[in-house]
């Protein structure tokens, strides 16, 4: 997968043999990318550092002043920052056609209780779910370690994701079209490559036309990422560095790339172009 300089979308990038692309950087146009895994598909992303800090519990004897007061448990689920997962990348360019994103996404997600909770909430049933964005020309979605899109449920302006504790989870994007675009991913409200607070203008990973993008986890290195894994907020990788206000939610903000963008909605215009666009008879002079 590719990874470029902004966008706010859940993807996952899955670990495995096949090697992931980066953007060169360049300033203000560039993208790097980052690409592997057992889907099919590469990223990009730009150039600097990508290295998320460690959870706290993992440098208490040498930083003891990070670690904050524990706070009182929350129920339902966070990501953890799991087990390391060969993911490595590439660089390759990319400009934006616009500054402002194609297209945002955002995932909810919980335990089985606390999703049940809130589709009673929402009048709502859970179903394996696959969201589709902008005109529908790409669909995100999370999948389990075996590719198996969660159950999920969409109402009342929320979609929201059933994940169990332990679980590993991939971000999921498919891209339909002939273009590419960029995607900048965010859990817990923690950009999946440095780790740091999210931002749709930091950059992203690249989805190649007629491809697909996994995102496996939060990158560590060129050549690895830390899993993503439900568990308890309280073990969530955003609880143990920056708080777990944003828990439980997954962002993408998808950006397209500068030229002519053959989408769904640009199609079905080239479909329905009428040739006689004036039809009917002759009116009398007045």
């Amino acid at each position: 997968m590719k990874v470029s300089l902004g966008a706010l979308l859940v993807v996952a990038a899955c670990g495995g043999g096949k090697n992931y692309q980066l953007a060169s950087p360049e300033p203000a146009r560039s993208t790097s990318a980052i690409a592997g895994g057992s889907y099919s598909g590469g990223g990009s992303y730009g150039g600097g550092s990508y290295e998320p800090a460690p959870p706290a519990h993992a440098t208490m004897q040498s930083t003891p002043d990070r670690v904050a007061e524990p706070e009182p448990d929350r129920p339902g689920l966070g990501t953890t920052f799991g087990e390391s997962v060969y993911a490595p990348i590439s660089y390759a360019p990319f400009e934006r056609s616009s500054p402002s994103p194609w297209a945002e996404v955002l995932l909810h997600y919980n335990d089985e209780q606390g999703v049940a909770a809130h589709a009673e909430y929402l009048n709502a049933r859970p179903a394996p779910l696959e969201v589709y964005a902008g005109d529908g020309s790409l669909s995100v979605a999370l999948v389990d370690d075996a590719g198996r899109t969660l159950p999920g449920l969409s109402a009342g302006g929320r979609t929201l994701i059933v994940g169990a504790d332990g679980e590993r989870y991939r971000i999921l994007v498919r891209n339909a079209t002939t273009a590419r675009f960029e995607v900048v991913a965010s859990v817990d409200g923690l950009d999946v490559i440095d780790g740091n607070p999210a931002d749709p203008n930091r950059r992203g990973y690249i989805v190649d036309p007629h491809d697909s993008l996994v995102i496996d986890g939060f990158r560590t290195s060129d050549a690895n990422v830390a899993a993503f894994r439900f568990g308890r907020v309280a073990d969530s990788y955003a609880a143990q560095t920056s708080g777990d206000r944003n828990v439980g939610v997954v962002g993408l903000a998808i950006f397209s790339e500068r030229g002519a963008v053959w989408t769904r909605a640009e199609l079905g215009r080239r479909d329905s172009a009428d040739p006689f666009p004036a039809r009917g008879y002759a009116v009398p002079p007045h």
